[in-house]
C-alpha cells in the first residue's frame, strides 16, 4: 500500500502537538521538520477537515489536537490525508478479452480481488490498532524519557517576529 508523503508529515505533527502547551502555527511545525510551510499547511488543513486538529485564531494561534492522542489512530490520519478510498479497485479484467468470463458467471469477487481486500483489511486493522499516543510512547522508548520535552520547549520559545514561522 503506497501512502503519500503527507501522511508521514501529518503523523509527525500529531505526535509533536502532544508535546505542545499552546497552539502551534503550521509554519512553526514546518520549521521544526524542515519542510515547506505551504506543503505542511495542506496536511494540517486535511487533519482539520477530518476533525483531528483544530485551528485556533489570533496572535498566539495555531493548531491543537481535538482529542486525546490515545483516541487518534493512524488510520484516522491516513484517511484524513489520503482519503478513505481502497488502495485496490477491481476492474473486472476477467470479463474482458477473447476468453472473457460472462458477467452472469461472476457472482462473487475473483480470487485476486478477495486477496487484495483481505490484505487491505489487515493493513487497515493494524493502522486502527495504533494510536498517536502509541507513537509518542515509542518515541519516548527509542529516544529516552522526556524526548519530547525539548520539542515542547522549542515550540514554546518566542519565534522571530519577522520569521516565516509566524505566518499561519
Amino acid at each position: 500500500m503506497k501512502m503519500s508523503g503527507g501522511v508521514e508529515w501529518a503523523l509527525h505533527c500529531c505526535v509533536v502537538l502532544t508535546a505542545a502547551s499552546e497552539p502551534v502555527p503550521a509554519a512553526r511545525l514546518a520549521q521544526l521538520h524542515d519542510v515547506s510551510p505551504s506543503y505542511l499547511a495542506k496536511q494540517m488543513q486535511a487533519l482539520s477537515r477530518a476533525g483531528l486538529v483544530k485551528s485556533v485564531q489570533g496572535k498566539t494561534g495555531g493548531y491543537v489536537l481535538t482529542r486525546d492522542a490515545v483516541d487518534i489512530t493512524l488510520l484516522d490520519v491516513v484517511q484524513a490525508v489520503d482519503g478513505p478510498a481502497p488502495a485496490f479497485v477491481c476492474t473486472e479484467i476477467r470479463q474482458r478479452g477473447p476468453l472473457a468470463t460472462p458477467p452472469e458467471q461472476c457472482t462473487k469477487p475473483c480470487g485476486i480481488a478477495r486477496a487484495m481486500a483481505a490484505a487491505e483489511g489487515a493493513w487497515r486493522a493494524s493502522l486502527r490498532k495504533t494510536t498517536v499516543a502509541d507513537l509518542r510512547a515509542s518515541l519516548e522508548r527509542d529516544n529516552g524519557p522526556g524526548a519530547l520535552d525539548g520539542v515542547g520547549a522549542w515550540l514554546s520559545e518566542p519565534a522571530d517576529p519577522d520569521g516565516p514561522e509566524n505566518v499561519r
